[in-house]
C-alpha cells in the first residue's frame, strides 16, 4: 500500500497534524498495516525488515516525525514553523506566480526562514524549487543572492517541468546530475527533459542505481502522453534496453504495424484479456505483485480496446475497432466477483480523462457508434490509494454511467462523456 503523501492546506493550523500524528501511533499500536507501511518515511526505520519492524515500540515523537515528512516537511519542528509562517508563505506564493522579484525579494529578507520552508509542497520545495517549477528564473537568482541553498532538489523539479534553461543555470551554480534525476521526466513522460539528461550523460537509473527502475516508471506512470512516451520508449532502447515483442508492448510504443503482424499470428488477439503481469512486465522493472500503475477504471483481465482507451492511444484504438474489436466485450471477473466491464467503463473514468487527450470524449462516442451498450451493469472494486486514506471502492451492479457518478476521484471523470452518456436519443 503507498505511502501516504500531504498536501499542506491553504489555511494550515497545527491541531490538524497533532491529531493525525495522534492517529498514527494508534493504528501502530494496532498494528494496522497501512501504519506498518507509513512508518517507513522514520528515516530509522527505512530498511527496517518487516519481522523487526513490528518489534518497534513507537513514540509519539516518531509519529510526527513521520506525519511532518509526509507534508514533505524534514522534522516537525520544521513543520510548526511553516504552519506559523503560512502567511508570510502565501504571500510569498502569489509573488513568485506573479513574478514579482521585488516583492519576493522584500519577502524573503524580511523572513530569511522562507529561503528554507516549502512553499505549497515538500515536492514543490522552497522558494527557489517552487520557483523552478514555475519557470522563474530571476526569482531563483533572487533566492541564491539571498542564500538558498536547494540546488539540487531545484535542478530535479526543472526537469521534471522541462525547464531546460534553468537546468543549465543550476548545474552551473553546482548541482550534479546525480543517480536518479531520470526519474522525473520518466514520470512526466517528459521527452525534452530526458533527452537533455542523455544528452549530458545521466546515469539511467533510479537513486539506489537501479537501472529498470526509469523504464518501468515510464510504463507505469499516472501520465498520459503517448506521442513523447513512444519516443522515450525508443530512447531507452538507443541506451543498450531491450523490450519484448509483445501485443502490449507494441500498445505501449504505439506500435500499429507490430499489433497487425501479431494479429497475422494470433487471430484470436482481439479476445485475449491480458492481466495486469503481462501489461506491466515484472522482468522490465515493474512490481512484481500486479500492484503496477495508476487507474480509474481497473484494467486487469481487459481487452486491448479497453487498454487503448486507458493508455490515450486513440490511433490505435480506432485501428482496433477497424479489425472487429468487440465495443462490449467484457473484462474478466475475479475470485470476489468484481469485473466483467466493457470499454465504456474505462472511457468515462481513466486517467486520460485528468492527463489526456479524452475530454472530448471521442472514444465514449465512438463506442456507442460502434454499438457500445449503455445499459451493460458490472460490478467493480478499485483500490483508491492516491489519498489521505487510502481505501477500497466499490460499486455493485452499475451502469457506465452509474459508475463515473459514483466515482470518488472527480479528476478522473470525463465530464464530457458523461453528458454524451445522459443524452439519450428520444
Amino acid at each position: 500500500m503507498p505511502t501516504v503523501s500531504r498536501g499542506i492546506p491553504s489555511r494550515p493550523h497545527l491541531d490538524i497534524p497533532k491529531r493525525e500524528a495522534r492517529l498514527l501511533l494508534k493504528h501502530w499500536n494496532e498494528r494496522d498495516p497501512a501504519a506498518l507501511d507509513r512508518l517507513r518515511r522514520h528515516p530509522k526505520y527505512q530498511y527496517t525488515e518487516p519481522a523487526a519492524l513490528n518489534a518497534v515500540k513507537l513514540r509519539l515523537s516518531d509519529a510526527q516525525l513521520v506525519v511532518a515528512r509526509e507534508y514533505g516537511l524534514s522534522s516537525w519542528p520544521q513543520l510548526k514553523q511553516r504552519i506559523e509562517a503560512n502567511p508570510h508563505v502565501h504571500a510569498l506564493d502569489v509573488a513568485i506566480r506573479a513574478d514579482d522579484r521585488d516583492a519576493v525579494t522584500a519577502l524573503l529578507r524580511d523572513h530569511p526562514a522562507l529561503l528554507h520552508l516549502p512553499v505549497s509542497s515538500g515536492n514543490w520545495g522552497p522558494p527557489m524549487s517552487h520557483a523552478a517549477n514555475l519557470g522563474r528564473l530571476e526569482i531563483m537568482k533572487i533566492a541564491a543572492q539571498l542564500g538558498a541553498g536547494d540546488f539540487q532538489h531545484a535542478l530535479g523539479r526543472a526537469l521534471l517541468h522541462g525547464k531546460l534553461d534553468i537546468a543549465q543555470w543550476l548545474l552551473s551554480r553546482g548541482a550534479k546530475l546525480e543517480r536518479g534525476e531520470v526519474m522525473g521526466a520518466c514520470e512526466c513522460l517528459n521527452l525534452a527533459g530526458l533527452r537533455f539528461l542523455a544528452e549530458q550523460g545521466a546515469p539511467f537509473t533510479d537513486a539506489k542505481g537501479d537501472r529498470l527502475a526509469p523504464l518501468a516508471l515510464v510504463l507505469e506512470t499516472y501520465g498520459r502522453n503517448p506521442r513523447e512516451k513512444h519516443q522515450i520508449l525508443d530512447l531507452f532502447i538507443q541506451h543498450g534496453y531491450e523490450l519484448p515483442d509483445t501485443p502490449i508492448m507494441a500498445l505501449h510504443r504505439g506500435q500499429t504495424d507490430r499489433l497487425k503482424a501479431h494479429l497475422q499470428r494470433d487471430h484470436r488477439l482481439m479476445d485475449r484479456r491480458f492481466t495486469t503481469r503481462e501489461i506491466y512486465p515484472a522482468e522490465l522493472g515493474c512490481a512484481p505483485d500486479g500492484g503496477s500503475g495508476l487507474h480509474g477504471t481497473p484494467v486487469d483481465g481487459t481487452t486491448l480496446l479497453h487498454l487503448a482507451i486507458e493508455f490515450d492511444e486513440e490511433e490505435i484504438f480506432q485501428w482496433l475497432l477497424e479489425q472487429g474489436a468487440d465495443p462490449n466485450a467484457r473484462a474478466n471477473i475475479d475470485a470476489e466477483g468484481s469485473g466483467g466491464h466493457t470499454p465504456l467503463f474505462n472511457s468515462v473514468v481513466s486517467m486520460p480523462a485528468a492527463n489526456g487527450r479524452q475530454r472530448d470524449a471521442l472514444m465514449t462516442r465512438t463506442l456507442l457508434t460502434r454499438g457500445a451498450s449503455r445499459d451493460v451493469r458490472a460490478t467493480l472494486r478499485k483500490f483508491l490509494d492516491w489519498q489521505e486514506t487510502p481505501c477500497w471502492h466499490e460499486a455493485r451492479d452499475v451502469t457506465p454511467l452509474q459508475w463515473a457518478r459514483g466515482f470518488p476521484e472527480h479528476n478522473w471523470i470525463n465530464s464530457a462523456a458523461v453528458q454524451v452518456l445522459d443524452d439519450r436519443p428520444e
